[in-house]
């Protein structure tokens, strides 16, 4: 039985990965790519633990995605992610020419629409506030806890 699958299912499964940085004390950043409402790459920041200011989990997700396909560009692919992402993750979404990018919480200081929607691909399309209050709470929550503010 095939079950279609909306945009909050996939943005569980990225604030999943999100909850697995957190658990690793890593910034709670989560993704998933999905093609034809399958997830084809799971990832969450591990720039601690790898030592790697790049690792972020778009970039990951990114990888495993062409990985998976045998190709380097997503077309027909979503990015599903819980925090919008940065300029170099944009930079990296363009070259990848994925169609669609949603992400949960959005981020003034260092998110990309701050530049404008050109930094992605011209035909990638851009949701956000998917699950917003989850998405946000839970990186609100971590940062709470780094500046022991609970």
């Amino acid at each position: 039985m095939l079950t279609v699958q909306g945009d909050a299912y996939f943005m569980k499964q990225a604030l999943i990965e999100a909850q697995k940085a957190y658990d690793q004390g890593e910034v709670p950043v989560g993704a998933v790519i999905v093609s034809n409402k399958h997830i084809i790459a799971r990832a969450h920041n591990q720039t601690e633990m790898l030592t790697d200011v790049t690792a972020h989990a778009e970039m990951i997700a990114i990888t495993s995605a062409a990985d998976y396909l045998g190709g380097k560009y997503l077309q027909d692919c979503t990015l599903y992610v819980t925090l919008e992402p940065c300029n170099m993750c944009a930079g990296a979404l363009y070259w990848s020419q994925i169609s669609k990018v949603v992400y949960g919480a959005g981020d003034e200081k260092r998110g990309f629409m701050k530049y404008g929607k050109e930094l992605l691909h011209p035909k990638t399309k851009v949701e956000y506030g998917v699950l917003h209050e989850e998405c946000a709470g839970l990186l609100h929550r971590f940062f709470k806890e780094r500046r022991g503010v609970l």
